[in-house]
């Protein structure tokens, strides 16, 4: 990387501070290492070990994981202090392709705002983007994002009604008569994802930001659901046609994140090529606390957002990949 490039990524960093701090938000520094974290099937993570001093009574290995993102510190933070805050910190994820658009380090930007839904977060994201782009600013990266429900998505990418299908158990089909194979037995989510990563994904709009908004309740995930039951209140960000961040409105309901614990736990134990701790207990992070007055405070309702910091330099930066925007890029 050049020293001019060098000095755009710094001053993208200073910028983002600058748009967070002028709202508000505070600013935190949190673990890289986990000794638990949150179970996501859908990810691998890395795992590292303390080695306590040669002269200790008792030397036995502690094992610690490398975060995939600061989510399961600043919720703590979230608990304790009900304030917005956000992070940029470099987050790490193993078993994937390395590339022009993936390394297992990155940097992310991941930011929750108090008394928000996903639509605010969305807006917020709007905002973000309006101070940190030229004027005028490139069509590809301008705002509004244009926003596009995942069931519309599907009707007009893949031709067909995903919630109709899902209720015909039809999904298999439907995947076949796109030329996909899924093997027997596939469950529904991993229908959905196969369908959408090959019908769906690739034809995303590349003109404008595109955000996908609500997704589909039977995929897990830590989104609270809407009132239909259909779907959860999450979006994605696409710029370019590259997923850029992803956005939910949180579940705070302690019995909820208890039971999204346990079943996914048990998937990501069958599942796991990097097995991670996890704990049983995480759900109590949102229990009602009590108050300097000897009163209760639930959990506050928050919108998160998980940015990814060099596809979005990558973007600003007009690169087509993101060794371009790396000090460092990964050895292949």
């Amino acid at each position: 990387m050049d020293i001019e490039l060098l000095r755009e990524r710094a001053g993208i960093f200073r910028k983002i501070r600058a748009f967070f701090d002028e709202r508000g938000y505070l600013e935190t520094d949190t673990p890289l290492l986990a000794s638990n974290l949150i179970p996501e099937p859908c990810l691998e993570v890395f795992e590292t070990a303390y080695l306590p001093p040669q002269d200790s009574k008792v030397r036995k290995a502690q094992a610690y994981w490398l975060i995939p993102s600061p989510e399961i510190w600043m919720k703590r933070l979230i608990a304790d202090h009900h304030v917005s805050m956000y992070q940029i910190c470099k987050c790490f994820r193993n078993g994937e392709s390395t590339g022009r658009l993936h390394s297992p380090e990155f940097t992310m930007l991941e930011y929750y705002t108090m008394n928000a839904g996903y639509e605010d977060s969305l807006s917020i994201t709007e905002e973000l983007f309006q101070y940190l782009l030229p004027k005028p600013a490139p069509p590809e990266l301008g705002t509004p994002f244009r926003r596009i429900s995942m069931e519309a998505a599907f009707s007009r990418w893949a031709g067909f009604g995903l919630y109709d299908a899902v209720e015909k158990n039809v999904l298999a089909e439907k995947a076949r008569n796109l030329g996909l194979d899924p093997p027997p037995g596939m469950n529904n989510p991993d229908l959905y994802n196969l369908i959408f990563v090959h019908a769906v994904e690739p034809y995303l709009p590349r003109d404008k930001p595109a955000a996908l908004l609500d997704y589909p309740s039977f995929v897990p995930c830590l989104a609270k659901k809407h009132p239909s039951g259909k779907t959860v209140e999450r979006w994605e960000l696409y710029v370019r046609g590259i997923e850029l961040a992803n956005c939910y409105s949180e579940e705070t309901d302690p019995q909820e994140v208890r039971g999204y614990f346990e079943t996914q736990g048990k998937v990501k134990e069958r599942s796991a090529l990097v097995p991670h701790g996890t704990d049983p207990d995480y759900w109590k992070v949102f229990l009602p606390r009590q108050d300097a007055r000897g009163g209760s405070r639930p959990f506050p309702r928050c919108s998160g957002v998980a940015l990814g910091m060099d596809r979005l330099i990558m973007a600003l930066t007009n690169r087509s990949s993101i060794d371009g925007a790396l000090p460092f890029p990964m050895q292949r």
